[in-house]
């Protein structure tokens, strides 16, 4: 599995006040429902915590917002309690898988191993835009539309894929990068489910941009781009978007998750 940290942030202030409380403006519980403090709780109790959320990752459309909290109680849990615990292995049962977890911690891109991740620092260069639909599909939506039983011929492409995008990414080489940007497993059994984000991956080469990719479980398309052609690739995009989706220039994220005291 991989995992790139996009420039999206999500930032929790933990007080002791004594008391139990969450304050924020996003729609999320208020309680101790709240993911946030989910994940605190997996190392220290709250009861005595107030818990201030702000965040700029849309809540659905496959952008990593419940890894984000995730992390984000995980660290405030370990600084507050002074622990060393394997944080990327309790995010990881938190959120039933590493990769999403795994670049919300490091930042850059991430290849996931089972319990271990290996990170490459993003490209010089390149630039992600962001199609973000009105319109959200349920990830297990998502999941179930993906078949039991794979052609093995859809899974040798998928590995040639895999392996040019990560020799792009490593070397810088924007033209690996593109050509490993195809995929044969999930977003041809997804399509129907958001057919004009389905549409962009076509349509992302002839406006400008080195390919696209659906963000997670979709709808939001990720748009791969060299900075120097992100501006016209923006507008192009802003065009097929218009009345249905968003469209957001953000930098890959170099840096990982951190805790300020």
């Amino acid at each position: 599995m991989l995992a790139a940290a996009l420039c999206l942030h999500l930032e929790v202030e933990v007080v002791e006040t004594g008391s139990f409380a969450v304050e924020t403006d996003l729609n999320v519980s208020l309680d101790r429902d709240n993911l946030v403090v989910r994940a605190f709780e997996r190392l220290h109790p709250a009861g005595a915590f107030e818990f201030r959320i702000s965040s700029t990752i849309p809540l659905s459309g496959g952008l990593g917002s419940s890894a984000a909290a995730i992390v984000a109680g995980l660290m405030a849990a370990a600084s507050v309690a002074r622990l060393d615990d394997d944080l990327l292995l309790l995010a990881t049962e938190l959120e039933g898988h590493p990769d999403n977890v795994a670049a919300a911690l490091s930042g850059g891109v991430v290849i996931c191993d089972g319990p271990h991740s290996y990170r490459l620092e993003p490209p010089a260069g390149l630039q992600a835009v962001l199609v973000i639909p009105a319109t959200a599909v349920q990830t297990s939506q998502a999941r179930a539309a993906l078949p039991t039983q794979i052609p093995l011929r859809d899974a040798t492409a998928n590995l040639a894929a895999i392996a040019t995008l990560t020799l792009g990414l490593a070397h810088g080489d924007f033209k690996l990068i593109a050509a490993g940007l195809r995929d044969r497993l999930h977003q041809p059994y997804r399509a129907h489910l958001y057919p004009r984000s389905a549409a962009l991956l076509e349509r992302a080469p002839e406006i400008g941009a080195l390919g696209a990719t659906i963000s997670g479980a979709g709808p939001t398309v990720l748009v791969w781009s060299d900075s120097a052609a992100a501006g016209a690739v923006v507008e192009a995009l802003e065009q097929e978007a218009a009345g249905w989706a968003e469209v957001l220039s953000v930098p890959f994220e170099p840096h990982g998750a951190t805790v300020t005291e």
